[in-house]
């Protein structure tokens, strides 16, 4: 079994309970070790530490799988099937139920959250049926991994499709092939009996004969409608900036959507989820996002029930210059303020050094917000940066509040809904910040 010798600082790390060893950690390595090998961590004594997979690309250069020594790649994917298995059974059992619940509200969540299940390199999201895998490291990205999750999800009643779609700057980072053009496991003949998946089939049908044919082949293996509390939304696993919707969100929705009321305004809105929520409860929302192929989505998303489509609109613009727009007008007429505003922008610290930036963002999208919300509003603020601790975004959305000269009240602090869970000794699992605020 080959070895890495790490530095006393990463040997310590690694004891306290964290899972990464970064490239500038390594003291020595055979330099001749293939991507993806399985090696055995030494802390500088000759201590060993466990078995971790080796990416040549990576600046995490060794991810912890075992505080086993000398684990073999055998070993490793029996240690992957138990993984995956338990994974799925803390879902059904205890941190999302509801998804496997027959006629439930909810038939999406995340099946497997990379190292806060112990599979460090693997995520795995359910969308109705359809299940989309990211193997996101050169020793996950292998045939042998994929084997095993076509076995252990082909099992599942549910389980229509398994498509492995890769976050593409994670592949570029990881020197990762493409991932496989065709799904990793389907059984495309039982899709079209899914009630979900008769919107599809209908708007397949009505669509321009070209086009038809083609739609309805996709059915069969990547695109479904599947259901977060109650509304229902398309996803397409060969469509959209992302590599899914964004499902951490989901209990936030809901949350949002208790205190929201009025005219309300959903920043980044992506594919509606904030909006589609929020028009439960408001007269009117207006959905902001940059992409107009979300939005589009978003449209396709809000007339699966025409009482909410009546209730929304979609402006295509860039977040900052259209609240300082919007926030200009509410300044010079009340009547142009909103009574909830949500804030949901994608990661704006990709890394450390860009941490600072971020809180320049945040602090003037809050600052903003803040100012075109009439008294007694509601702001939903979040942030998905984990380099920005959840401190620092808290006295963040502080400082926009004194320099808005309003009073602020904190309703509540939440996180990643519970199929997302963190790991205490990796703070990097723990990365969902979603404040809920009344504002007088």
């Amino acid at each position: 079994m080959p070895t890495a010798t790490i530095s006393r600082r990463a040997a310590d790390r690694l004891r306290a309970g964290h899972l990464w060893v970064y490239r500038s950690d390594i003291e020595q390595l055979p330099t001749d070790e293939p991507a993806g090998s399985l090696v055995t961590i030494l802390d500088p004594r000759g201590t060993p530490l466990g078995t971790a997979l080796y990416s040549t690309a990576s600046e995490i250069a060794l991810r912890l799988v075992s505080r086993e020594p000398n684990l073999t790649r055998a070993q490793y994917l029996t240690d992957l099937r138990t993984r995956v298995e338990a994974a799925l059974h803390l879902r059904k059992t205890s941190v999302a139920p509801e998804a496997f619940t027959p006629d439930s509200a909810t038939n999406a969540c995340r099946l497997i959250f990379s190292e806060a299940d112990n599979l460090p390199g693997i995520v795995a999201d359910r969308y109705n049926d359809l299940v989309i895998l990211q193997l996101l490291t050169q020793g996950t990205a292998q045939d042998d991994v994929r084997h095993i999750f076509a076995e252990v999800l082909s099992a599942q009643p549910w389980c229509r499709t398994i498509v492995e779609r890769p976050d593409p700057r994670i592949r570029e980072l990881e020197h990762l092939p493409a991932a496989p053009a065709e799904p990793i496991f389907t059984r495309a003949a039982d899709r079209r009996s899914n009630p979900e998946n008769s919107v599809i089939l209908s708007e397949a049908r009505s669509s321009d004969p070209a086009q038809s044919k083609d739609l309805l082949s996709e059915i069969s293996t990547l695109a479904t409608v599947f259901s977060l509390n109650g509304l229902r939304f398309h996803y397409s696993a060969n469509a959209g900036q992302k590599t899914g919707a964004f499902l951490d969100q989901r209990l936030n929705y809901a949350a949002a959507a208790s205190i929201a009321h009025g005219k309300a305004l959903d920043i980044c809105t992506y594919q509606g989820g904030f909006a589609l929520h929020l028009a439960r409860t408001c007269t009117h929302v207006t959905g902001v996002d940059a992409s107009r192929a979300a939005l589009e989505v978003a449209d396709r998303n809000a007339a699966l029930d025409p009482g909410l489509s009546e209730k929304i609109d979609w402006i295509e613009a860039d977040a900052f210059e259209l609240l300082r727009d919007f926030s200009d007008r509410a300044a010079a007429d009340p009547t142009a303020r909103y009574n909830t505003i949500v804030l949901d922008p994608p990661a704006f610290a990709k890394s450390k050094r860009a941490a600072s930036g971020a809180l320049r963002g945040y602090k003037e999208l809050n600052l903003r917000a803040l100012k075109m919300l009439s008294p007694g509003g509601a702001l939903i603020t979040c942030s998905c940066s984990h380099h920005v601790s959840l401190a620092d975004f808290t006295e963040i959305v502080r400082s926009a509040a004194a320099d808005a000269g309003r009073r602020v009240q904190l309703l509540e602090i939440r996180g990643a809904a519970p199929d997302h869970p963190a790991i205490l000794t990796l703070p990097e699992t723990s990365y969902l910040k979603c404040l809920l605020l009344r504002v007088e």
